[in-house]
């Protein structure tokens, strides 16, 4: 089982990279290429989907995308060539979003996927996936801090996951308030 390639990527097409490693090219299916660059190295989290006829690398910018597809190919009717159009065309909290909300008409403008389709991805799905979104911030004391110097709730969720958490709170602090003056 792989978890990630890193190399070069050498082919960008419209629905696969093909990445460099030690020599070797590999064919990686992807929901959007044009999220890599062409001649650099990138780090690509795999799947490899194999059946009797078919061995096959897909791959995913981010761990959360990747999450989102095993979900989506383990519904019933479902397959990768199905799932990744869905992971191009929508977001990974728009998906997660509408299969929480029972949004049929969300899900039904993904090729491929029907009434019968999306109804099955719900019935599967819902309240099965967390978006990385959702998850409570563990900075407690970071938010606090940027709060009681004035700072708005929305401006501080939109920079707090860029703070390095591993530093002192001195540190975060310096860090967050650059980020929130740019």
């Amino acid at each position: 089982m792989y978890d990630f390639i890193e190399g070069t990527t050498v082919v960008l097409e419209s629905n696969y990279v093909v990445i460099c490693n030690n020599g070797i090219g590999y064919k990686v299916f992807t929901p959007n290429p044009y999220v890599f660059k062409e001649n650099e190295v990138e780090k690509i989290y795999l799947y490899n989907y194999i059946r009797e006829d078919e061995n096959s690398l897909y791959g995913f910018k981010t761990l959360e995308e990747r999450e989102l597809f095993l979900k989506l190919i383990g519904v019933k009717g479902l397959g990768p060539k199905v799932a990744l159009p869905i992971l191009a065309t929508g977001t990974v909290s728009g998906v997660v979003d509408a299969i929480d909300r029972e949004n049929l008409l969300y899900l039904k403008k993904f090729p491929k996927v029907g009434e019968k389709l999306a109804k099955q991805i719900i019935l599967d799905l819902k309240g099965k996936l967390v978006s990385k979104s959702d998850e409570p911030d563990t900075n407690e004391e970071l938010i606090s801090v940027l709060m009681s110097l004035g700072y708005k709730n929305n401006d501080i969720k939109r920079i707090i996951k860029d703070v390095d958490s591993s530093l002192s709170i001195e540190e975060q602090v310096k860090q967050a308030l650059k980020l929130l003056l740019k």
